[in-house]
């Protein structure tokens, strides 16, 4: 098969096209024949050397959505997605004609998708999902203020917290594109420029006086202080991400008088059979039309991986998306 191969950490162009042996399902796998697979920003932090866990040589790449070809019986030729902390970094990627997974990481796809826009919900509604339902427990009419929120997950998250019933704010340095799902249902928009108190005061504005009941900072580090101001007493902050730095200061004695609790949530500590059964979850909010999957601006074949690289590197709106 071919695939997307990098034998060292680097640029974009350490990235090359390798022929490789075609996968066989040993006992209690599947392979499946990758139709569409989205580059998302870690797997270009995973090229550079920028995450944990990854042992090289390695094919990149945790989305996917594509065919059984290999495995039991019942699965052969159903269409399926996946992702996974684990996909790319200690077992080989998407990126490739096909990939080998554990039969208990199948998903059925959702028949209203198609391949490429199946391909790219995987890290962001997984994260976005574990972060606001599982870890914060987001509830109905409560409101969430997203900081990133024109971005992939803050987009994701968004679309969990309206399924839910909740009011969300979303907090960006730019609007989110006119055609994301993300567009039509915020309450209020916030532009970030760096003022903490700015923010905060919109938030208490918008929300009757009072902070936000939920908080999800898709962007972490230069937005942790505007974040934790952002909070109702007894609200909930939750972190995925550090940009710009990784140690932030924090008032303790307004952390604990107003009982504030800080998760951490992290797609990578979900492997590619955690991940796949919360998309079993998510499947029937997109066959309802209760979440719509992202935009995509451009898709690339194998060959021109390293252009699909170099366009996420370079923040590229919508999603880019990677057709073996």
């Amino acid at each position: 098969m071919r695939a997307l191969r990098f034998d060292r950490f680097g640029d974009v162009d350490v990235l090359h096209v390798a022929d490789l042996a075609e996968p066989a399902a040993a006992r209690g796998q599947a392979v499946v024949a990758v139709k569409a697979a989205s580059v998302n920003p870690s797997d270009v932090k995973n090229v550079a050397g920028l995450m944990d866990g990854t042992v090289l040589p390695r094919v990149p790449g945790r989305d996917f959505a594509g065919v059984v070809v290999a495995g039991p019986p019942e699965w052969i030729g159903v269409p399926v997605w996946g992702t996974g902390g684990d996909v790319g970094f200690s077992r080989d990627g998407s990126h490739a004609e096909f990939i080998t997974v554990p039969v208990e990481a199948l998903a059925r796809m959702p028949e209203s998708l198609s391949f490429e826009e199946a391909a790219t919900v995987g890290v962001n509604f997984v994260v976005g999902w574990l972060g606001a339902v599982e870890a914060a427990q987001l509830d109905k009419d409560e409101t969430i203020a997203v900081f990133g929120v024109s971005g992939g997950v803050g987009g994701a998250v968004a679309q969990i917290a309206r399924a839910r019933g909740a009011r969300v704010i979303g907090i960006d340095r730019r609007l989110p594109r006119h055609d994301a799902p993300v567009a039509t249902i915020l309450e209020e928009f916030i532009t970030f420029d760096g003022n903490t108190h700015e923010v905060a005061a919109q938030i208490r504005r918008v929300n009757g006086g009072q902070g936000a009941e939920v908080v999800y900072d898709a962007v972490g580090g230069v937005t942790t202080e505007a974040a934790l101001a952002a909070l109702a007493p007894r609200g909930r902050l939750v972190v995925i991400s550090a940009v710009g730095t990784r140690v932030v200061p924090i008032d303790l004695v307004h952390f604990y008088r107003n009982e504030i609790r800080m998760l951490g949530a992290s797609s990578g500590t979900l492997g590619v059979v955690e991940s796949g059964r919360r998309l079993a979850e998510l499947a029937p909010y997109f066959e309802a039309g209760s979440f719509r999957p992202l935009p995509i601006s451009r898709c690339y074949g194998l060959d021109e991986g390293q252009d699909a690289y170099a366009a996420v590197a370079a923040g590229t709106a919508g999603r880019i998306v990677i057709r073996p």
